[in-house]
């Protein structure tokens, strides 16, 4: 099955799921991960042109968004849906979503700042800039991470729920039957 990803940020987002994809090693579920490192409308148009060029070689296609300070996420995620475009949104970023490898949180998360100080204690010196940013210390963590991020958020909802993240929706159907750690 093919799937088709665009990450709306250069490294930590792509370099995970390239991670995870070779950590599980899904033969049935074929996934190209692209980058548009910019707004969540431009990263949903970016999706849906490379979907067309495709013509149909795509099972689904999705968009890994943040929240963050975006002014047009409800435009992203309108026209998501109009287009039949999945969207794994973490609201408030990313990093909550590797927060959750490791342990629960419920409490709001005010930004990335906020973020990165809970994550440091499981993986001191994380930047999402960083290209050093690796897979392994995530590799254990995943299955306890989606069961985490169901529990925080109803599906469609976490543009408005603060934390939440639906990348487990995302993980779940890249890993598609394989055995969890």
């Amino acid at each position: 099955m093919p799937v088709l990803v665009v990450c709306g940020a250069r490294n930590t987002e792509p370099t995970y799921l390239r991670g995870l994809l070779a950590s599980v090693g899904n033969r049935a579920v074929a996934v190209k991960i692209r980058i548009c490192d910019d707004d969540p409308v431009s990263v949903v148009r970016h999706a849906i042109r490379q979907r067309d060029m495709a013509r149909g070689h795509f099972h689904h296609v999705w968009c890994v968004l943040d929240v963050d300070e975006f002014a047009h996420l409800d435009e992203a995620l309108r026209l998501a849906i109009d287009e039949d475009v999945e969207v794994a949104l973490s609201n408030p970023c990313f990093e909550l979503w590797l927060l959750l490898h490791f342990r629960d949180h419920r409490a709001n998360i005010s930004g990335y700042g906020q973020a990165k100080q809970h994550l440091a204690a499981h993986h001191p010196n994380y930047s999402k800039a960083a290209r050093e940013f690796g897979f392994d210390r995530y590799r254990d963590g995943w299955p306890a991470a989606v069961e985490r991020a169901r529990k925080l958020a109803r599906p469609g909802e976490e543009a408005k729920a603060n934390p939440s993240s639906s990348m487990w929706r995302l993980v779940e159907e890249v890993v598609a039957d394989q055995p969890r750690a």
